[in-house]
């Protein structure tokens, strides 16, 4: 008994599309991943003090200046909280 080669075919296309959609899945899950986020933001937030600092010799001069400037206006950000609080109490 022969098998269809439009049967198999198909077959095939179907297994490649499991794997690439199982392939997808994994890597969604894992950029999802709170771990995975957390660290990547602590990695960001080293390198936007390095940038600011000027430590990092690979750094372009235009990342040093946006790194200051986010910096400074976190700083402010954080200025006029504590602000609110004290003034609150």
């Amino acid at each position: 008994m022969s098998t269809d080669p439009k049967i198999t075919a198909l077959e095939a296309e179907l297994a490649a599309t499991r794997a690439e959609l199982a392939a997808t899945v994994d890597e969604l899950s894992t950029r999802l991943d709170p771990r995975t986020q957390a660290s990547e933001a602590v990695e960001n937030g080293r390198k936007l003090v390095r940038d600011a600092v000027g430590t990092d010799p690979k750094a372009d001069p235009s990342a040093r200046k946006r790194a200051r400037i986010v910096l400074g206006a976190a700083a402010g950000v954080v200025g006029l909280v504590v602000t609110g609080i004290i003034r609150r109490h």
